[in-house]
């Protein structure tokens, strides 16, 4: 079984005194105590944000470990993330994120693990990456389309409700089809997708939603049912 929780805003590094959504991706490993991976790679590994990574994941019932590009742990990416159950990916620049794994081969690694059943999540950039586009402001002020791994069908926009020009510039990018249609999150919504098909939407904010964003003659945006877990 092949599974992907990608976070449009929540999590750790966003709410934490809020464990709900981190909790959850614990729980679909189906592992008693399961290996989870953070990769910081678009916040350029940046040491506070491992920090919090770790101050969280110590006391839940898992085993913890990074993978700094800055800092290699092993020469042996593959052998290292292919043992791991979860595999988390951070936010931040998501154009350096994709052309730092590239450059490293990371992209081919994490297509393997998630074939082999590891479970792959992340929260902004952490989830754009993982469809074919995202919306992203990793080129500077302005919000623009990016293509990305394509592991999941569609587009994607995390931060719907949390940054003021998120919801009119995916809208307008849909309506005159500088990025493909696809699924917008509010900050605290996590899309769980199950052998590449959406199976479950949570949200650990009472309120928060998902929308399926498309063109049919007009711009549609569609509330999808988010399951508050609190």
């Amino acid at each position: 079984m092949k599974q992907l929780i990608a976070l449009g805003g929540g999590g750790f590094s966003m709410e934490p005194e809020n464990p709900l959504l981190d909790r959850y991706i614990l729980h679909q490993s189906n592992k008693t105590t399961p290996k989870i991976c953070f990769i910081p790679t678009a916040s350029g590994d940046a040491n506070n944000y491992i920090a919090r990574f770790y101050q969280f994941f110590e006391k839940q019932e898992c085993e913890p470990s990074h993978l700094s590009l800055f800092n290699p742990p092993t020469r042996d990416f593959e052998t290292f993330l292919l043992e791991k159950d979860i595999i988390y990916v951070g936010g931040g620049n998501t154009r350096n994120l994709l052309i730092l794994w590239r450059e490293w081969g990371l992209d081919v690694i994490l297509k393997k693990a998630y074939d082999k059943g590891v479970l792959l999540a992340g929260i902004s950039a952490g989830s754009i990456c993982w469809f074919e586009e995202g919306v992203t402001d990793s080129f500077g002020d302005e919000l623009e389309s990016i293509p990305c791994l394509g592991f999941l069908e569609g587009s994607n926009c995390p931060h719907y409700d949390g940054e003021i020009k998120r919801r009119p510039s995916y809208q307008e990018m849909v309506a005159n089809k500088s990025i493909i249609p696809g699924i917008a999150t509010d900050d605290g919504v996590a899309l769980h997708y199950v052998d590449n098909k959406l199976e479950n939407i949570v949200s650990s904010r009472p309120g928060a939603k998902a929308y399926k964003v498309f063109f049919d003659k007009m711009l549609i945006e569609k509330e999808l049912l988010t399951r508050y877990i609190g």
